[in-house]
Parts: C-alpha cells; sequence; structure tokens
C-alpha cells in the first residue's frame, strides 16, 4: 500500500511540474527589440455606450529578449464617442501565451468620467496573416465595460515562436 501512495504521489509532483513549466514558457516575440506600430479596430461596449465601434493604434517594443511587447502608446480614432476615451495603465504588457494565443495585460481607458479596466484581453494570434484578435473580453470597471471585439495588424509585421 505504501508503495501505490508513493507512486500516485510521484506522479501528482510529475503533473504540476509539466504544468508549472508550460504556464511558465511563452512563445517568444519577433523580432527581438524592434518598435512597431498596431492599428486596427476596436469595439467596446459599457452600462451605457453599447457597441461603440473605432479605429485604434498601439505603439510599441518588443523586449530584447522578445518575452514580451510593451504597449508604451494607444490612440483610440474615428467618431464622435471614439474621441472621449483617455487610454490608462499604459504601458501595456503583450505576451504571446503560445504560438497562437496572447494576453495583453492592464488595459484600461477613462470613458465619460467612469473608469473601464484596467484587465487582460485574452485572444489569438495568427503569424500568418500578421493579426491579432480578440472576442467578448471584460475588463471590469465602474461601467462593467467589455471588449467587444479587437483587430490588430501590427507593423513591421511580428511572429511567434513557441
Amino acid at each position: 500500500m505504501k508503495s501505490l501512495k508513493m507512486r500516485v504521489c510521484s506522479g501528482a509532483v510529475i503533473a504540476m511540474c509539466a504544468a508549472f513549466s508550460a504556464a511558465t514558457f511563452a512563445a517568444t516575440i519577433g523580432p527581438a527589440g524592434v518598435s512597431f506600430s498596431a492599428p486596427g479596430t476596436i469595439v467596446f461596449s459599457s452600462s451605457f455606450a453599447p457597441n461603440v465601434s473605432c479605429g485604434i493604434t498601439l505603439s510599441g517594443v518588443v523586449a530584447s529578449d522578445g518575452s514580451y511587447a510593451q504597449i508604451n502608446s494607444a490612440a483610440i480614432l474615428g467618431g464622435s464617442l471614439c474621441s472621449v476615451p483617455q487610454m490608462t495603465g499604459l504601458p501595456w504588457k503583450l505576451v504571446a501565451t503560445s504560438a497562437t494565443t496572447f494576453s495583453l495585460a492592464n488595459v484600461g481607458f477613462y470613458f465619460i468620467a467612469a473608469n473601464c479596466g484596467p484587465g487582460t484581453i485574452n485572444g489569438s494570434w495568427n503569424s500568418t496573416t500578421n493579426t491579432l484578435s480578440a472576442t467578448n473580453q471584460p475588463i471590469g470597471g465602474s461601467i462593467n465595460c467589455t471588449i467587444d471585439r479587437l483587430l490588430l495588424n501590427p507593423s513591421p509585421a511580428l511572429n511567434v515562436s513557441p
């Protein structure tokens, strides 16, 4: 019986180590050290402003080791409601969580006397089409904000390797 308990415990430790290893080693973003701009579109909603669609441009730099990209500025462009949000929480941290997924941490903006976020957006990264996309990502805040859709096209093109 003691031998069986030892094997079960050893198996659990190995499984925990494997899960921890997978979680701590994200994919690498390249080219390392490059500055980039990422124009695209964003659709967001809040308690009193549903489905606001705007242009967005993020600008940043990939870390020298490729472990993440730092977003230093974010601008929302477009119609009357698009001129209202003021981005907060910068710099944001973009991490390739795998060769096909990403997380963008600390995303927030101030919108009509209320805070949206900060929160984390998780989405898909397609190196072939050079697009980052996310849908239905709640970022919280005082007016229950959600990023309904985000689509970005970095320039120069960024790639991800496992």
